[in-house]
Parts: C-alpha cells; sequence; structure tokens
C-alpha cells in the first residue's frame, strides 16, 4: 500500500478515506524465522519470499478502503490518533466487531455491542460513554475493522 499515492475514495464528508492500489509493486522482503522480543539472539541470513502487504492486509480488495483514523476514543484497542484503519465492507457486522459507521451524518469508529434488544456503540477509552443506537437516529455501519496500522 502506497498512502501516499492512494485514490480518495468519493465521500459527501470530508474524512480521508483511501482504496487500496494495486498490489503489483507492493512486495517488500520477508524473513519467515521467528525473531524473539527478548535477549537477542543471532539472525538468520536468508531471505525466504517476498511479501505483499495488500495480499496480507486484504481479503476483498473490491470491498476494502482505508481510513485514517482521528481521536481517542478507541485506544484500548490499539487504534490511535493518526492511524489508518482497514475497513471491509464484505465482512458481516457481528456482536463484538469493530466497526466504521455513519450516525446522524458523522462518521465514528467503535466497537458495536448487542445487549439485549439493544445496539450500542462502545468506546475503547473510559473518558466516553457507550452510545445506544435508537430508532430516530440515523444510523448506518459501512464495514468492519480488519486492521489498525500505526507508527511506533
Amino acid at each position: 500500500m502506497k498512502d501516499n499515492k492512494n485514490k480518495k475514495a468519493n465521500n459527501p464528508i470530508s474524512h480521508e478515506i483511501y482504496l487500496p492500489e494495486d498490489h503489483s509493486d507492493g512486495e517488500i522482503h520477508y524473513y519467515s524465522s521467528h525473531i524473539p522480543a527478548g535477549f537477542p539472539s543471532p539472525a538468520e541470513n536468508f531471505l525466504e519470499k517476498r511479501l505483499d502487504l495488500n495480499d496480507y492486509l486484504i481479503n476483498n480488495k473490491a470491498a476494502t478502503f482505508l481510513i485514517k483514523i482521528q481521536g481517542d476514543s478507541m485506544i484500548n484497542a490499539g487504534i490511535f490518533n493518526g492511524d489508518i484503519l482497514i475497513i471491509d465492507r464484505s465482512i458481516e457486522p457481528a456482536d463484538g466487531k469493530i466497526v466504521l459507521c455513519v450516525l446522524n451524518g458523522e462518521f465514528t469508529v467503535k466497537r458495536v455491542v448487542k445487549k439485549e434488544d439493544c445496539l450500542y456503540l462502545m468506546p475503547e477509552n473510559k473518558k466516553y460513554k457507550p452510545i445506544q443506537i435508537t430508532e430516530d437516529m440515523n444510523f448506518s455501519i459501512w464495514g468492519v475493522v480488519t486492521h489498525s496500522i500505526h507508527k511506533l
């Protein structure tokens, strides 16, 4: 994925939404040996194969897009301000999944939770309160978050 050259999707609300590019040149070197995160060990000096991040991260290219997230309501789920989320519209939203949705004309990313007969959007930060979805709200789910990409 080339985040600085991705094509913007048509979107009436001004958010950064991107479509993944063709992955013909998205391959990088991939070493399949397991690297410990503790005490250093000698590394293997051979390349096993190439890894295309589009193939690794995207299951259904036609139904996938990327967004750049703003805010801190999902930090306890590992989603931080400035992260790029991969959203797959072909995955069925289900209880406990993190989704991109539109609530009363505004995008938000939250965990969807069904309790009894009520649907809630749950933040992953104690500073924010759950949102109960009611019939008088304009609500739709755009897709399921499959990955969060952030710089260390």
